[in-house]
């Protein structure tokens, strides 16, 4: 298994139940395809750098997990059509020194 790094960035007009739903669905996606979530980071309500889909700001969360290539193929593919997610990129993150 590969490290990853998730980053979402959620519609700022959604309720904080709703965006816990958002970011559930992607936390079943990595566990139910055998990964394993680290670290999950909510960093709140920031401004964009450009709009994007008429919004100015974005809720962004972070989340480190370790899955497969074919976790994250189906990770991106369920946040690219999800109504409420603004953006999401996908990264692997180093390998650790040591």
């Amino acid at each position: 298994m590969r490290d990853y790094e998730l980053m979402l960035i959620i519609s700022p007009t959604l309720e904080t139940e709703a965006e816990e739903e958002v970011l559930g669905k992607a936390l079943k996606i990595i566990e139910g395809n055998g990964g394993a979530v680290e670290k999950s980071d909510k960093w709140g309500k920031k401004r964009l750098a450009y709009p994007i889909r008429k919004f100015e700001d974005g809720s962004y969360h972070v989340v480190k997990f370790k899955g497969e290539k074919e976790t994250v193929a189906e990770l991106d593919r369920v946040m690219g059509i999800t109504d409420q997610v603004l953006r999401s990129m996908i990264v692997k993150r180093p390998l650790a020194k040591g």
